[in-house]
């Protein structure tokens, strides 16, 4: 016998992310455990107020934090530390099952020991644009495949590419690797991923595991994703130095724009072609972060928290749990 948790780090979840865990306890092979990493206690009351959710959900532990403790690595390794599990299935908050087989169709590598780190194809939700729907499809193609180390000259930076939107790992690989990086601002799971296939593993992308996933971005929000994009890049050498990803980016805008051209979306091309500028633009100034001033980097990313525990130096460690942190509300708009 084998055991499963899944981590969902959630921060202001809404009420249909109750239909994400009524999902996960219906799956074919159902989660020991659901352990939700909640950042600020205050807006959770909120969420679970009049659900009768501890009841409704017994299997859940919710474990909190301040925003300023938040961290996309660190904060998952702290999930992971309160599983027992052969195996975990890393989520976001608004990934939603497609289906009760998601999490015996993402183990299915794990358990036949064929890769350490499986991931699921993200299908677009019902309101999702034309470019976001081909972005979709470009990203998590409809053949599964396994990746590793000897496909780096075939697939470039693609090798890497793995998504903990819903993703599986072995936890005594896991271990072993030490978990995701610490102070991420972005890409721990491609960093991962990569540490993974060069001790010589394998990463399974598993096109029968299917989660709806996908936002309607504005041009300033790409921007600001991929500005952070650019920073993980420059701060981890070891797994981007020398591999280019610029050119799989130019492939992606000429497919689709040729998709929009064909399919009659032909309006969609001048904001695909000012989307596409601003990440490139917000790509390039992370890339060279290191240039910039303190403030224009504040304005450009779009998680002034990292920026913010970096400067004071201040980590998890060094926070009193006693003191309250995760429990007051922020003020909005900060």
């Amino acid at each position: 016998m084998f055991s499963v948790d899944v981590i969902i780090p959630t921060y202001k979840p809404k009420k249909d992310f109750l239909e994400v865990l009524d999902l996960l306890n219906k799956q074919t092979i159902k989660p020991g455990r659901i352990i939700l990493m909640n950042t600020e206690e205050y807006y959770f009351d909120q969420f679970i107020y009049g659900t009768n959710f501890l009841q409704r959900y017994d299997n859940c532990k919710v474990y909190h934090l301040s925003k300023l403790e938040f961290d996309h690595g660190e904060t998952r390794n702290r999930g992971v530390a309160h599983s027992k599990a052969d195996y975990f299935v890393m989520m976001t908050q608004d990934a939603v099952p497609k289906d009760e087989r998601l999490i015996e169709n993402l183990l299915k590598p794990l358990r036949a020991n064929e890769a350490v780190v499986s991931y699921a194809k993200q299908l677009p939700k019902a309101d999702c644009n034309p470019i976001e729907c081909y972005t979709r499809a470009f990203n998590y193609p409809e053949k599964s495949r396994m990746k590793g180390e000897k496909d780096l000259p075939q697939l470039g930076i693609k090798t890497y590419f793995c998504s903990d939107v819903c993703a599986a790992y072995n936890r005594k690989v896991f271990d072993e690797l030490h978990g995701f990086i610490n102070g991420a601002i972005f890409n721990e799971d491609m960093v991962y991923a990569a540490k993974a296939a060069k001790s010589g593993y394998m990463i399974a992308y598993c096109a029968d595991a299917c989660v709806y996933h996908s936002h309607n971005y504005t041009a300033s929000q790409q921007f600001r994703r991929n500005f952070d994009l650019g920073v993980s890049q420059a701060d981890h050498p070891e797994v981007f130095g020398g591999i280019k990803s610029e050119g799989e980016g130019i492939r992606m805008v000429r497919d689709t724009m040729a998709y929009l051209w064909n399919n009659g979306y032909k309006t969609c091309i001048p904001r695909l072609i000012i989307q596409s500028g601003a990440k490139f633009i917000g790509y390039r100034l992370g890339k060279n972060y290191h240039k910039l001033t303190e403030n224009q980097i504040h304005k450009f990313t779009s998680n002034p928290d990292y920026w913010r525990r970096k400067s004071l130096k201040r980590g998890i460690k060094n926070i009193d749990a006693t003191k309250g942190y995760g429990k007051n509300p922020e003020k909005e708009g900060e």
